[in-house]
């Protein structure tokens, strides 16, 4: 199989609307396309049709970041595969229509599939259920073992090759905690992850979660991988006390018998350092108002301090 050049600013093809077209059998409205916010690892839009409802639209996500796809060059084939496991679970994921696993057909990597209802909300009327709501899809989620999924769990960062962060105010501690990570791993089941599971993947209506997309880097793996990753996203976007509300909804789900190690935290803390940390596009644009670079700096100071405590204790 040749290798496949993919554009750096590219847009969505006729040659991609016409597989779209042969696949569903249906013209595409093309006047009505939107792009959806909120992403910036790939390029999503909404594809409507020709004398076709609004709920009868599908989802088109390209690949098309050449640092991502030389990495991790299967990237639409592994989220095929994604939702085909993420359909066996009680939470609505959405349904996969085809993928265009090299690109020969749209240019670069595709997946479509089916459209969900509601939409994110980052700043939710009741926080207590919004959590609530999102840890108990998460349980479930994790209820599945997916032991024919081909993809498992690995690190994003190697702890042991971060530099001392300079732009905090406790680098030493941050040093500390590259030391945890490097460690060694509390052993933990196998399950079905989603590996990117935080408030903008989550979608609602009516106080209602309707759906969890963006399945792209779901594997096997430990479950304390998706909880730690949502909560770091959350010590972010509102502190620490709200992540440790969704820890707290998380175990109530799960039951007596599920335990929790810090570790998991501080690995997801880890992982998510690339540079200087600042205030996610994602967030802009799905409308979270009141951050800035400096407060999320500062968020993860506390949010790293208060998980060094409950390592210890």
């Amino acid at each position: 199989m040749g290798k496949i050049s993919y554009p750096m600013n590219p847009e969505l093809t006729t040659e991609t609307i016409e597989w779209i077209e042969e696949i569903l059998g249906k013209r595409v409205n093309r006047d009505r396309i939107q792009k959806l916010l909120g992403g910036t690892s790939s390029l999503v839009f909404e594809i409507p049709f020709e004398q076709e409802s609004f709920q009868e639209n599908v989802i088109l996500r390209l690949f098309h970041k050449k640092d991502w796809l030389e990495m991790e060059p299967d990237l639409a084939k592994h989220e095929s595969e994604s939702l085909q496991q993420a359909a066996q679970s009680k939470i609505p994921s959405p349904t996969l229509i085809a993928y265009d696993e090299t690109g020969e057909r749209c240019g670069m990597p595709a997946v479509l599939m089916t459209k969900l209802p509601g939409k994110t909300i980052l700043q939710p009327a009741n926080m207590e259920s919004w959590l609530t709501g999102m840890a108990a899809a998460l349980v479930k989620i994790h209820q599945q073992k997916a032991e024919n999924l081909n993809y498992e769990y690995f690190s994003y960062n190697d702890a042991l090759r971060l530099e001392k962060p300079l732009w905090s105010k406790f680098p030493n501690d941050w040093m500390r905690a590259f030391f945890i990570v490097a460690g060694v791993r509390p052993q933990s089941a196998y399950c079905f992850i989603h590996r990117d599971y935080h408030p903008g993947n989550i979608l609602w209506q009516d106080d209602e979660l309707t759906g969890v997309v963006d399945w792209v880097n779901a594997c096997r793996g430990p479950a304390g991988v998706d909880i730690g990753h949502c909560r770091v996203n959350l010590a972010q976007l509102f502190g620490v006390s709200t992540a440790d509300e969704f820890l707290e909804a998380y175990i109530s789900q799960a039951g007596e018998d599920f335990q929790y190690d810090s570790y998991w935290d501080l690995l997801a803390l880890a992982d998510t350092l690339d540079g200087l940390p600042k205030v996610y596009v994602g967030w802009s644009e799905l409308g979270m108002k009141g951050l800035s670079d400096e407060l999320i700096r500062h968020r993860l100071d506390e949010y790293l301090l208060s998980l060094l405590e409950r390592f210890d204790n």
